[in-house]
């Protein structure tokens, strides 16, 4: 009797055709805390829009692409001329046009802004990663750019514009431009006061020609770029357009681009410039002061982006083990499963909700909120982008031998998620950094404490764990040594405050009994048998 070899039986479905943002319970939780009431229901609308576009065939279809047809680059044209150009694959093209038209550059130019660009870029973020690099730097533009008003009231039109226009022109001719960033360099990576860069004024007011390299400049075909440089006063930051105002290009020589372990859609690329023409933004030798607030909103990308990369990890993971059966039942309702699954969400949430915190004190903009993030800001960077690989890792292991297939899409998060750790200062520099405002900024700790301190007596866990903070905190002396222990709690003790006071009380228990009470494993799956795990999975799930 004739029997079927290739019947396809207990696979899980495609987890495409549906809202990525009305999927997510937390993130769409935490858009309805922070936005005004009289402006959430055109905020959903807008999300829910793009969250069908974010979980349809083809747009995931685009992310496969641009990942598998990576940036190639082109030094010089066929006729031998230096051109300096970086080709794409289309779908990068159309991620992008799609980026841009969905508002993730354009945060400063509505109220409640930044929370629903921060809601949409981590919805973004779940369909392809790279596109995120460009998208990023052109919204962080911005701020370094009004510490000049007449380059903000040029500029900054165009890069809040919706419009995606990819033609290299003079910025004047065109409807909406993109932004990159060059500050390191060989020599000094995260030290960037070791820049060896050089700018010479020249006769025009405010220019000067630069000579120099870029170890790391991503996305290299932008319209303009921002730029340290030592000039005659010191460290300086510098606008370098791509293409000058009478069309010529601009001396751009792009050396070669890096062959990425993640983020391979989008070109990072060494540059080295030679007379190259730059305008001063700010003043000379204030230059790491001028660029700072670009690199506070690029952090918090890095935070929005790991938050991605770690909702989507678990959504896969947990949509696989709704449908795959093993052992007599479905994966999901296996105690040991679901505790991996909880564990997951858990992470996944925590995050969510600081960054969209993080995100409405941009909004908020007085003088508390902006203390904060001082704060706030680089502890929030340097945990949850170092929970991101830990979560993309044990979720792909939820599906198995499946996970470690391409196809998956899991290898693809797994390969992407360090990169937020990495980018924007590593994990030390954000350490260092939050022991810079304890020790200058008194306002920063305040506020955080007083942010932290609105969740007091909720949850006797958390009490004990401010207390333990409270103690590190009164001890700076040798701090140094073991900043990134001071840091991790600063950042579970606020993720602990926002998620007793606004997440289900399942959600709460568990955070609080694992993470700030100490009954948790060295691996995730280990949370106490007794929680309330099956309405902590059953919020995490992507479709009903």
């Amino acid at each position: 009797m004739a029997r079927s070899t290739h019947t396809v039986t207990n696979q899980a479905p495609p987890l495409v055709g549906y809202d990525v943002y009305s999927a997510d319970r937390a993130l769409t939780a935490a858009v309805a805390r922070h936005v005004d009431p009289e402006l959430i229901e055109d905020a959903r609308s807008e999300l829910s829009a793009l969250g069908r576009t974010s979980g349809s065939a083809q747009v995931q279809e685009w992310g496969v692409l641009a990942n598998e047809y990576p940036p190639r680059l082109r030094t010089h044209d066929r006729y031998g001329r230096r051109i300096d150009e970086v080709e794409y694959h289309p779908a990068w093209h159309r991620l992008l046009g799609k980026g841009v038209s969905a508002g993730l550059t354009s945060a400063w130019t509505r109220p409640g802004g930044h929370v629903r660009r921060a809601a949409a870029f981590v919805v973004w973020t779940q369909v392809e990663a790279g596109n995120g690099c460009p998208l990023s730097m052109t919204h962080a533009a911005v701020p370094a750019l009004r510490a000049d008003p007449a380059l903000a009231a040029e500029w900054e039109p165009l890069l809040t514009s919706t419009v995606y226009d990819r033609d290299l022109r003079p910025a004047g001719q065109k409807a909406g431009v993109l932004f990159g960033m060059g500050m390191t360099e060989k020599q000094g990576g995260s030290d960037v006061r070791a820049n060896t860069t050089a700018a010479t004024p020249l006769a025009e007011a405010g220019t000067y020609e630069l000579t120099g390299h870029k170890w790391f400049c991503s996305a290299p075909m932008s319209d303009g770029f921002l730029v340290l440089a030592q000039a005659p006063e010191g460290l300086t930051c510098f606008l370098v357009p791509r293409v000058l105002a009478d069309g010529s290009r601009n001396v751009f020589r792009i050396q070669r681009l890096k062959d990425k372990l993640g983020n391979r859609s989008n070109a990072s690329a060494e540059v080295e410039f030679d007379g190259t023409w730059a305008r001063r933004v700010g003043e000379e030798g204030r230059g790491v002061r001028t660029i700072i607030e670009m690199v506070a909103a690029t952090r918090l990308d890095c935070v929005l982006g790991a938050a991605g990369l770690m909702r989507q990890a678990v959504a896969q993971a947990v949509h696989h083990c709704s449908y795959r059966e093993a052992f007599g039942g479905k994966l999901v309702d296996k105690p040991l499963m679901r505790n991996v699954l909880a564990d997951l969400a858990l992470e996944s949430e925590a995050a969510t909700a600081l960054a969209l915190r993080l995100a409405a004190a941009w909004d908020d903009g007085g003088e508390e909120e902006r203390a904060f993030l001082r704060l706030a800001v680089p502890a929030a960077k340097y945990w949850v982008t170092k929970r991101c690989p830990a979560v993309a890792v044990e979720a792909a292991e939820c599906l198995g031998g499946n996970g470690y297939v391409e196809e998956s899409g899991l290898p693809r998060l797994v390969r992407e998620s360090p990169l937020n750790s990495i980018w924007e200062g590593a994990g030390n520099v954000q350490a260092l950094d939050v022991l810079r405002a304890l020790r200058r900024e008194p306002a920063a700790l305040n506020a955080t404490l007083t942010e932290i301190g609105r969740a007091r007596g909720a949850d006797h866990r958390l009490d004990a764990a401010v207390k333990n903070l409270l103690t590190e905190l009164a001890d700076l002396e040798g701090v140094e040594a073991r900043a990134r222990r001071v840091v991790e709690r600063l950042a579970l003790v606020l993720q602990g405050s926002l998620l007793v006071r606004f997440a289900p009380p399942e959600v709460a228990d568990a955070f609080c009994a694992s993470r700030l009470g100490g009954d948790w494993g060295a691996s995730f799956g280990t949370l106490p048998h007794t929680l309330d795990l099956r309405s902590v999975v059953e919020r995490a799930r992507p479709v009903g």
